[in-house]
């Protein structure tokens, strides 16, 4: 059954082995997704994350506190069945890269961006053949499109899980490749979110800090640690 939204009525939370993974169940009554299908979690991790979730409930069910269930929800009910939407989607962010878009002054920021970004293209480069255009200012730069197909490619043995994971690495990134970076775990998963944010940041040194702006990037961060974990856990 579907419990999303509505008030706690179960006692006890619990994890069951399934033909196809690991379901949630509450009192022994099966969790749905919103779309009444089949709450079926890919592995025993995942699936402890979303019971401590379920059992950390009290008198309403809190959606914005069950990152792990959202997901999994996310994954059955959008990501099986949108799936190539989704790629299509997520390979447009490989054609407009943050890390291609330099700025060309202050030369501070020139510097930092060129140190931050320049590893990451180089990484993408050694590890999987593509090497990106890089421009200065706001006038776009057209990748070559068998480069981007390449990328394209590595999200087909992706789970939906996984896929769910990769998503939200790019869309918050707003890079490809730092959600490639992040899903290789080629570098720190906090080195890789401080480079999404280095445009972000150096305008906080130069103007000083805003207190909504600085909140919702604490959200941001923790959705992207999160969406990292997912996709290590899924695999």
């Amino acid at each position: 059954m579907s419990e999303w939204g509505s008030k706690r009525f179960w006692s006890t939370v619990s994890v069951a082995a399934v033909p196809e993974g690991f379901s949630i169940r509450l009192d022994d009554r099966p969790v749905l997704t919103p779309a009444k299908r089949a709450f079926v979690l890919p592995t025993q991790a995942i699936a402890r994350h979303v019971a401590a979730e379920w059992d950390a409930q009290e008198d309403q069910v809190d959606p914005a506190t069950m990152p792990w269930t959202r997901s999994a929800n996310a994954a059955i009910d959008k990501f099986e069945t949108q799936r190539r939407d989704v790629v299509d989607h997520l390979a447009g962010y490989a054609g407009t890269d943050l890390l291609s878009y330099r700025a060309s002054e202050p030369v501070e920021l020139v510097l930092r961006q060129k140190k931050t970004w320049d590893p990451l293209l180089d990484w993408v480069a050694t590890r999987h053949g593509v090497r990106f255009e890089v421009t200065r200012g706001v006038m776009p730069i057209e990748q070559e499109s068998a480069c981007i197909s390449r990328l394209a490619r590595r999200m087909e043995p992706m789970s939906s899980f996984q896929l769910t994971g990769f998503y939200d690495l790019v869309t918050l990134s707003g890079s490809f490749v730092i959600a490639l970076a992040a899903a290789d775990g080629a570098f720190p998963v906090s080195v890789l979110w401080t480079a999404s944010r280095l445009d972000e940041n150096w305008q906080v040194e130069q103007w000083g800090e805003d207190v909504e702006a600085a909140g919702e990037a604490v959200r941001k961060m923790r959705a992207f640690r999160h969406a990292a974990e997912l996709f290590r856990l899924a695999g």
